[in-house]
């Protein structure tokens, strides 16, 4: 296992606008990363499913039939134009538009027809973009939590690249991503290892380590790092938490930034549990992580968009709404529709 002594680094990276820096945190056990026979793996598990665990999985499921939902009604010119007001819009799937200080910064981007290598197979985009990319405003930040193709899409890149060719976004990343970003033409790449800050002007962007794994060929398994995003500006921060399983991570990430001001949790693709626990938590650990952060509001993710898995797909956003009545917490984690905006 690969541990890294707690040393304070600067990195200064120059990209005109950007500089990096590194910060190891004395005096806790907070580690970069794990590394083992040149894999990374997680915290709290040291194992993941194999093939033969996938084919018996394939061979059982029931998969559900496709559903798709109602977009919400939005206003593109508002949030091209808007400089003042926090929001958040949902896109789908993981990939959200947050409008922070003057600042437009996208999640996982996904705007094309299925989460595939592949454009004619493949699961397949039930409900479309709640915002399509010629709507979005002008994207300083990206950030990536990891390299499956329902979370970094590569025609999306190179679409945000090309509409802005003369000024491209930041793209943060997961370690060892760097080169796929630029194989999909993106220059401006800053990789960082959990628990990394970079300085982008007046925003603090930290990794954060989160429960998953990574794969997009047949010999790269878990050879990039996962990872969620804090994303802190003046008296607020904001955990996009990406994909995971339930873990201890939460709590850790708690302790060190304190309670959330708003968060972006994954809901579904969580069925069969044998199977989908250790990667993706349920709707009852995605309320539990809300609860790990002391989030003041948290928006659900990972459903609706794409049928992965074998939950029926409005199953998540029924157990959501029912459990949050229960446990007095609606107003606390919400779900809102594709296309959906938020003030905060």
């Amino acid at each position: 296992m690969y541990r890294r002594g707690f040393l304070k680094k600067i990195f200064l990276i120059s990209t005109g606008l950007l500089t990096l820096k590194m910060k190891l945190f004395a005096n806790e056990i907070l580690k970069p990363f794990n590394l083992e026979n040149g894999v990374f793996i997680n915290n709290f598990i040291g194992h993941r499913k194999n093939f033969k665990d996938f084919w018996k999985w394939r061979k059982e499921s029931k998969r559900p039939d496709p559903m798709s939902f109602p977009l919400a009604h939005n206003d593109p010119q508002y949030l091209q134009q808007n400089k003042s007001d926090k929001t958040l819009t949902w896109v789908g799937h993981a990939t959200f538009l947050l409008q922070i200080d003057g600042y437009n910064i996208l999640t996982d981007p996904h705007f094309s027809k299925r989460a595939s290598p592949l454009s004619f197979m493949g699961p397949e985009r039930t409900t479309p973009p709640g915002l399509q990319i010629e709507d979005l405003p002008v994207i300083d930040l990206v950030v990536i939590s990891h390299n499956h193709y329902d979370h970094l899409d590569s025609q999306s890149i190179k679409s945000l690249i090309k509409r802005q060719k003369n000024n491209q976004p930041i793209f943060f990343v997961p370690l060892k991503l760097k080169t796929t970003l630029q194989n999909f033409g993106a220059l401006n790449i800053i990789e960082h290892e959990w628990w990394q800050a970079s300085q982008y002007k007046q925003l603090e962007i930290c990794s954060v380590p989160v429960q998953h794994w990574s794969k997009r060929s047949l010999s790269d398994t878990n050879k990039t790092l996962w990872c969620g995003w804090v994303i802190k500006s003046k008296n607020f921060q904001y955990l996009f938490v990406g994909d995971t399983g339930y873990s201890k991570d939460f709590k850790n990430i708690q302790k060190k930034f304190g309670p959330m001001d708003l968060a972006s949790i994954p809901i579904g693709a969580y069925e069969p549990r044998w199977f989908m626990k250790d990667a993706h938590c349920n709707v009852e650990e995605a309320i539990q992580i809300h609860k790990d952060i002391k989030s003041k509001k948290s928006i659900a993710m990972h459903w609706g968009t794409f049928q992965l898995t074998d939950e029926p797909m409005d199953e998540p956003i029924q157990l959501l709404n029912k459990l949050t009545k229960k446990l007095n917490y609606s107003n606390q984690f919400v779900a809102v529709k594709h296309g959906e905006t938020i003030k905060i």
